[in-house]
């Protein structure tokens, strides 16, 4: 009786270290410690409960992290273990969360796999949600609107215009200009979206 009511533990056990399990990555992104400044890092692995990142600044042990990735979004947590480029982090998250990052880490682990295009040969669509704010070269964050979207890039209504080549951050992504149009300009991602989370990366 004892080993049978045992059973279900063990294997909620395995199925948590499964969904666990790290991934390699190449994500872009920034973060903040306790000092409340800003750094750019480089995400090289990620679990649903965890990742590890080349960053300029480590912090100690305990710090609290608030980090915000490409394709993934804000995400709180703690200094787990530092190294000499960077550090790893555990952060909290609800079982819908979870969920979430295990299937965005299990899409990014095999695009390859799937060999899909990173160019415009994705249908485009206006997101539910049309307003969004760009982050310009220089810092400056503009209100625009979303003309049309796609996994591979956006076009935006605006009257201002970087240069094109510039970097920027639409919503949470980050791309940049390829080119002018008469309202506004278009942005290339610097990584294919997922479709699923597409929408939510392009809020504000």
């Amino acid at each position: 009786m004892a080993l049978a009511e045992r059973r279900p533990s063990l294997l909620a056990l395995a199925d948590e270290r499964r969904r666990f399990q790290r991934v390699t990555v190449n994500l872009l992104g920034r973060y903040m410690l306790t000092d409340r400044r800003e750094y750019p890092c480089q995400v090289v692995d990620m679990s649903p409960g965890g990742l590890a990142m080349i960053a300029p600044v480590s912090g100690h042990v305990g710090e609290r992290v608030v980090a915000y990735v490409d394709h993934v979004g804000r995400l709180e947590g703690v200094v787990t273990r530092v190294f000499a480029t960077g550090f790893a982090m555990t952060f909290s998250a609800t079982a819908r969360k979870r969920d979430k990052l295990a299937a965005q880490l299990t899409w990014l682990a095999n695009r390859h796999i799937l060999d899909l295009p990173e160019d415009r040969r994705h249908g485009r669509f206006v997101p539910k949600t049309p307003v969004t704010q760009v982050v310009m070269p220089n810092g400056l964050n503009v209100s625009c609107r979303i003309i049309d979207a796609s996994l591979s890039g956006v076009a935006v209504a605006s009257d201002q215009r970087p240069a094109v080549g510039a970097l920027v951050t639409v919503g949470k992504i980050q791309g940049r200009v390829v080119r002018h149009l008469d309202e506004g300009f278009a942005i290339e991602f610097t990584r294919l979206q997922h479709p699923d989370f597409i929408e939510d990366g392009l809020r504000p």
